[in-house]
């Protein structure tokens, strides 16, 4: 897994190269997982991965930009499927804890109840720049070449304490390669794509993901995912522990800004469900953050985009009517708790996976694992690292 994680993050390496942007060293060796710290929410099983593309046909893609002090942005995308989004929409729903964001296309997914582009994340003066890129990736689709709208979803959070972000560094190349470079398997996390010039609780915040297996009594397995972008504060606990209780841990908060802002959040399952039911999850996706200490401020954008990959809604009427087979209500509340769980899971790894990060207007540290580990010992919260695969 380690193997595959490293390709990953190489490959994003890679891509910003080319764009001609010179990235800094990583030291995501010397970061890991919740999982691999100790660390377990709930009782879930993962998936194989543990991230949003454990979801069958869900990818994920960045492009990381890193240069001296002054850029530290980026752009993530999701994809429900590899096909043609447009021509084969996917049910969703967007949610909103606090709305002070800019969600592009958030209308029309509530109102029709499906998506039809790649999700992208990136920073909030970007978000112009990255819609009309998906929109010209959409257009130039082959089967779109009629289409006349396009309903491009894109989220935000404001990366403007480490980057230089009024010089608009997002370009339509940025979006195009993250969008080809997007991959099932691991998916880089911490100070990556729309994570890389994040915070969060104070901390350098960025990417994380996490999964869970459900199975309901009819045997058949289901597999729900959740990727964030952590951009908010402000008292972060872990399973219930305050971390910042111990002198190491309080010593480490003390030293970084304040951890206020905003947090994007991506649902994806293949549970078939109905638009309504999407919404329910979606819903309970903020009570997971909650959990990690978040208000949901004055000041804080925070947003749940949530899809199923069960079915397709066509883009042309074939005339008849079809209704898939939809999982009842009665079994929705498994569901609920592991989103609750995913959502505070990959939070923990977006900040476990982070570095340390100098930028335009300071500084923002990697969280200090070894204090996270004295503060959870305390609380006799931690377990046997998971055996690495």
């Amino acid at each position: 897994m380690i193997f595959y994680r490293t390709l990953s993050i190489l490959f994003c390496l890679g891509t910003c190269a080319l764009n001609g942007f010179s990235q800094e060293p990583s030291a995501n060796d010397h970061r890991v997982r919740a999982r691999d710290l100790g660390v377990r929410v709930g009782t879930t099983p993962t998936g194989k991965w543990n991230a949003i593309t454990d979801v069958p046909g869900v990818k994920v893609g960045h492009t990381t930009l890193h240069q001296g002090k002054e850029i530290h942005t980026g752009v993530t995308v999701v994809l429900p499927h590899g096909g043609n989004i447009f021509q084969q929409k996917v049910p969703a729903a967007i949610v909103v804890g606090n709305g002070f964001g800019k969600l592009v296309g958030s209308t029309q997914v509530n109102e029709l109840g499906n998506l039809e582009t790649p999700i992208a994340l990136t920073s909030t003066l970007s978000v112009g720049p990255v819609m009309n890129s998906l929109v010209r990736y959409t257009l130039d689709l082959p089967g779109n070449e009629d289409v006349r709208s396009v309903n491009a979803v894109v989220g935000e959070t404001n990366d403007g304490y480490l980057n230089d972000i009024r010089n608009f560094r997002i370009t339509e190349e940025h979006v195009f390669a993250a969008i080809h470079s997007a991959t099932s398997g691991p998916v880089a996390e911490g100070s990556v794509g729309a994570g890389s010039g994040t915070r969060a609780f104070g901390f350098k915040g960025g990417i994380g993901t996490s999964s869970r297996l459900l199975t309901p009594p009819n045997g058949q397995t289901f597999t729900l995912g959740v990727l964030v972008q952590s951009n908010f504060g402000r008292k972060l606990v872990i399973n219930g522990a305050p971390i910042g209780d111990t002198p190491a841990a309080m010593k480490a908060a003390l030293e970084q800004p304040d951890g206020d802002g905003s947090c994007m959040i991506v649902v994806a399952t293949d549970a078939p469900l109905t638009r309504r039911s999407i919404e329910r999850l979606a819903q309970r996706a903020l009570h997971g953050m909650a959990r990690t200490g978040s208000s949901m401020s004055n000041g804080s954008g925070d947003y749940v985009i949530a899809f199923s990959t069960a079915y397709r809604i066509p883009y042309h009427e074939t005339g008849s009517l079809v209704v898939p087979p939809l999982l009842h209500n009665n079994y929705m509340t498994p569901f609920f708790e592991a989103v609750m769980d995913a959502t505070e899971e990959a939070i923990y790894n977006s900040l476990f996976m982070a570095t340390t990060i100098h930028g335009k207007q300071g500084s923002a540290s990697a969280i200090n694992l070894d204090a996270v580990r004295e503060s959870l010992r305390k609380h006799s919260l931690l377990v046997d690292p998971a055996p690495a695969e």
